[in-house]
């Protein structure tokens, strides 16, 4: 779409001069965008891209499986919260139509695309979430009115429709301004054209057979009629199909010339298609690794839990606490958020490397810098009796009796008993 067809549709909508904001996000929007190589970039076309499928579907899919629970605050200590309304929308079912996996993918994957996600909130006569339905990004404008609220402006096949902030959960991908999050297919619009001239090349390539074009030459010039006469010929003249190659019959003196365009190693079609890998990848600050490029070497061995955890940290991280602060902000009411929180249960990503997680634990207790329970807590198990003294790794004891513990084990065994409340009898203190 040229320059001139977009500002005369934008000519047609009503936006006043100064709402900047209406303007940004008629830009984002997912409409046909030309780039110079060439290529129409939408969300669809992305797609057809296997690394930004790959990407996108690696993200959505293992988000979407963490476990996510809505807890209580009890202390120091929490708890979950079955018993909230809220902990059934995000755990279990969103709405009717979809599971919890089905609907965190959505989201996920819009964030993905889009840079952002709508959320439609439905509520009961007294005010409570009831169902939560994801919308479709393309379809949705974001403004800020002259008051300082944000509408959200949703046009679908039946009509057109405003919502509050009270009616809309935004969450919201990397951005600059606050108000929207910035689309990966539209930021990375030159690269994802790139990527997509390379594949058509390559599929044209491939779909002829890898057969360059070639000249016919003739020793003297033609007249038009000639010409014409001549190509009619050589179309006759072909012996073949167009999928096994063809042979020429060429009379009067006509000779076939070398192959004028460029093989696939002369293109460096191969080295071109994996640096588009790479450079996707970039995008979604996915490693190559993770969906499948590179060799067997690069992919696999003792570097793999590394990237697990690099993935975990550097990749999912910033999702999981979007969502999981969208959530306090969005579908918690004031005087919920004192007390409730929700909260991804990532360690099941972890489990493949519990030796260094057992060695932690084992160094963190054993030096009092962490108590049993919160090991414990970080593994999802509830407290022991006994568990929250930080101990040392001198026969474990608790780091208040360090001072009253000699040397001879008779006063170590008193120091012991009048912590545990033990009495001593007339005989002393028993073995």
């Amino acid at each position: 779409m040229s320059f001139a067809s977009k500002a005369a549709n934008f000519l047609k909508k009503s936006f006043s001069i100064g709402d900047a904001s209406a303007y940004r996000t008629e830009v984002q929007r997912n409409g046909s965008t030309g780039t110079s190589a060439g290529q129409n970039v939408t969300v669809n076309t992305a797609l057809q891209l296997s690394t930004v499928w790959a990407c996108v579907r690696l993200i959505a899919e293992t988000i979407s499986t963490l476990p996510l629970f809505l807890y209580e605050k009890q202390g120091k200590l929490r708890q979950l919260a079955p018993d909230h309304p809220l902990y059934v929308l995000i755990h279990e079912s969103p709405n009717a139509d979809m599971t919890a996996v089905e609907f965190w993918e959505a989201v996920v994957s819009q964030l993905l695309l889009w840079g952002n996600s709508y959320v439609l909130k439905s509520f009961n006569g007294a005010g409570k979430i009831v169902a939560l339905d994801p919308l479709d990004p393309a379809k949705m404008t974001v403004r800020r009115t002259n008051d300082g609220a944000v509408t959200f402006i949703y046009a679908d096949p039946r009509g057109q429709k405003t919502y509050t902030e009270r009616e809309i959960w935004h969450v919201k991908g990397f951005g600059t301004d606050g108000l929207c999050g910035l689309s990966p297919i539209r930021a990375g619009l030159r690269s994802m054209g790139g990527a997509l001239a390379a594949e058509n090349a390559s599929t044209s390539t491939f779909t002829d057979g890898m057969r360059p074009s070639s000249v016919v030459s003739l020793k003297e010039f033609l007249k038009p009629d000639q010409r014409k006469q001549y190509k009619d010929k050589l179309a006759e003249s072909t012996v073949g199909t167009p999928a096994t190659g063809q042979v020429l019959l060429l009379e009067g003196g006509a000779t076939h010339s070398n192959a004028i365009g460029m093989n696939p190693d002369d293109a460096q079609m191969l080295e071109t298609r994996s640096f588009n890998v790479e450079d996707l990848c970039r995008w979604f600050n996915v490693p190559p690794s993770m969906i499948g490029h590179g060799t067997a070497v690069s992919n696999w061995g003792t570097g793999r839990e590394q990237i697990m955890l690099g993935f975990l940290t550097f990749v999912l991280r910033p999702y999981l606490v979007r969502i999981e602060q969208g959530i306090k902000k969005s579908l918690l009411t004031p005087a919920d958020r004192l007390r409730y929180f929700a909260e991804y249960s990532v360690e099941g990503l972890l489990r493949a490397d519990s030796a260094a997680r057992a060695a932690f634990y084992s160094t963190m207790t054993q030096n009092g810098l962490k108590t049993r329970n919160e090991c414990r807590l970080l593994e999802n198990d509830p407290p022991l009796p006994g568990g929250d003294e930080l101990t040392v790794q001198s026969n474990l004891i608790p780091l208040t009796l360090l001072g009253k513990i000699t040397n001879t084990a008779q006063n170590a065994k008193a120091a012991m008993q009048e912590w545990l409340g033990i009495k001593k009898d007339e005989d002393g203190l028993p073995d």
